[in-house]
């Protein structure tokens, strides 16, 4: 019987890994550039790290979650995503008393069990960013201009972003109590979701993807018309940092984003492509109480993530050229024992320093070499064999332009690295 991946999962071939490493280089670099590092934390994770975090009325947590008990009857659950699990490692290492703020960037797979479609998988990866301990505006505009240096350097140029701000603790209740009245004069048309969210929390209501709710909560109030006159100000400083920087954005009332630990700053990138219009490339905010919800200090916070799988649609659908595949600088074609020992030490030294060199393995024809070597892209190729070993010399093509030039065996290392 055939096993196949599990639904929702897929496999990352060679031919198609480079796209994602390209990708993955890049956001790395510009994370360093920004004095970014790397964090890895586990797969998985208490399940009341995601429930308590993300809230217990989010999608995430009630419909998409892979949870389960392990053999000591504890609840975990394979991570949905990442912030969660970056705050729960700086609480737990102590990261508070270090240097602030953490700059953190982040990259691994996440699992939700959702609708498998185009772009949208149960197993996928997601790149993200993390800023702990400043609470100014300015860390949310930083945020914001990673990403949209790593758009420019990938080529893409038809991102739009959208701000918005939720407001904090001090201003939600009095919108949600307003938001409840206005919910609470339809809730008999909404969906099961929506009437259940409408307790906890009513904004949830206004990120469900039900056409039907989307109809009857068109009216409906919105956060950023009644926020704070603190939160109000924080969004004026995020709106004046991105202007000093030129990146343009549009101010979008009607972003909630998915996950309840947001707080004042909300934000996402949307695709002016043709192709996918009106689709939420990345997206990220603030979560100024996370950290105190987790068990932390009072620690403001701000990131994004970014799903690849959606990214690299992205740049296929704009037609973004991605650099060529990294080629074997230099295949040897090795005719007997005495030239296949001589290829291999050759082979052995050129690898350890740091050049990509390959031989046959398969004592094949010098026919059937050749073309194996023009099949991985050579980029030269040089024959060995009993003559050449006699002469203590060979010849070396270079595969693009046809040319040769004969090397002293005695010089073939240096002339190679």
């Amino acid at each position: 019987m055939q096993i196949n991946a599990p639904k929702g999962t897929q496999d990352i071939l060679p031919a198609q890994i480079r796209r994602r490493h390209y990708a993955e280089s890049v956001i790395r670099d510009v994370c360093r550039a920004f004095g970014y590092r790397e964090i890895r934390t586990p797969t998985f994770e208490h399940t009341e790290l995601f429930s308590r975090g993300m809230g217990e009325t989010t999608d995430v947590v009630q419909k998409e979650m892979y949870t389960f008990a392990d053999k000591a009857g504890r609840s975990v659950t394979l991570r949905p995503e990442g912030t969660a699990g970056v705050v729960r490692a700086y609480i737990e290492n102590g990261m508070s008393s270090l240097v602030t703020p953490q700059k953190l960037y982040y990259h691994g797979p996440m699992f939700r069990y959702e609708n498998v479609q185009r772009g949208r998988y149960r197993e996928f990866w997601q790149f993200g960013c993390e800023i702990l301990g400043v609470a100014g505006a300015r860390a949310d505009v930083e945020i914001i201009s990673i990403l949209a240096m790593f758009f420019f350097k990938l080529g893409l140029l038809k991102v739009d972003l959208r701000i918005n701000s939720i407001g904090c603790p001090k201003c939600k209740p009095a919108y949600h109590a307003l938001l409840r009245e206005f919910i609470g004069a339809r809730l008999g048309g909404l969906c099961d979701d929506c009437r259940t969210r409408f307790e906890k929390n009513p904004m949830r209501a206004l990120d469900c993807k039900q056409e039907t709710c989307k109809k009857i909560l068109a009216g409906a109030p919105l956060s950023l018309d009644h926020i704070c006159p603190e939160c109000a100000d924080h969004f004026e400083a995020l709106k004046a940092g991105l202007s000093e920087l030129d990146i343009a954005y549009k101010i979008d009332k009607t972003i909630v984003r998915g996950l309840d630990y947001y707080t004042r700053t909300v934000f996402e990138f949307m695709s002016e492509n043709i192709q996918s219009l009106g689709s939420s490339i990345c997206g990220g905010g603030r979560y100024d109480s996370l950290v105190s919800l987790c068990g932390g200090p009072d620690t403001p916070g701000v990131g994004f993530s970014v799903g690849i799988e959606r990214l690299l649609m992205e740049l296929d659908s704009y037609g973004v050229e991605l650099p060529a595949p990294e080629r074997v600088d230099i295949f040897l074609i090795a005719v007997g024992e005495r030239a296949k020992t001589y290829a291999a030490q050759i082979v052995n030294r050129l690898r350890a320093a740091g050049r990509s060199a390959d031989m046959d393995l398969l004592d094949r024809s010098v026919k059937a070499q050749m073309k194996y070597a023009d099949k991985l892209g050579a980029a030269l190729t040089a024959v060995i064999g009993d003559d050449e070993l006699k002469k203590g010399a060979l010849v070396i093509r270079d595969m693009d332009t046809g040319s040769t030039r004969e090397v002293p065996m005695e010089n073939l290392y240096l002339e190679l690295i």
